[in-house]
């Protein structure tokens, strides 16, 4: 197992829909593997696949209380087959570096997919796993929670980020 980079924004894998899964295999496994280790490293509550440069349709996440037993959720080819209501929350992101902004989200969902040996499942969620599937599939599909928000925010983000990104860059001589 191993801690892999996590890709940030503006990494364009990250603007990129992810590749359904074929094959549950040996190296699907180690890629989940080094997800969860990945995102318990972070620390993280969720992780999607193209979030580690695997553009492949597989979410983590685990929004177990830190004082309770770890408890990982695998999902491959997830899809949210239902959802409703509507509920607004505080969100960051392992790929949008120091930003947070609440956005508006479906309170509950339901979620058809399989989990890493194969077997079909069914999710219904609500509350912060619902927000945490939306927010891993939003990554599947080549969308950030930044999408979410309005384009003034948006682009104050972008401005703040190209600045930071700019002072770290080496002066040439």
């Amino acid at each position: 197992m191993a801690v892999r980079k996590i890709l940030t924004y503006p990494d364009e894998v990250l603007r990129k829909p992810a590749e359904p899964v074929a094959d549950i295999d040996g190296r699907l496994q180690q890629l989940i593997n080094d997800m969860a280790d990945t995102m318990y490293h972070a620390p993280g509550i969720g992780l999607a696949g193209n979030q580690v440069g695997a553009p492949c349709r597989v979410i983590i996440f685990d929004v177990s209380a830190k004082d309770e037993p770890r408890d990982l959720c695998v999902v491959i080819n997830p899809e949210i087959i239902e959802s409703g209501g509507e509920v607004a929350s505080e969100e960051g992101c392992l790929s949008v570096v120091d930003y947070s902004a609440e956005i508006k989200r479906a309170q509950f969902v339901t979620v058809k997919g399989f989990d890493r040996e194969g077997n079909p499942v069914l999710l219904k969620k609500e509350g912060l796993p619902a927000i945490v599937l939306q927010h891993e599939i939003d990554h599947l599909n080549g969308k950030l929670f930044i999408d979410h928000i309005s384009r003034l925010k948006r682009e104050l983000y972008k401005r703040r980020l190209r600045k930071k990104l700019k002072e770290k860059r080496p002066r040439r001589l």
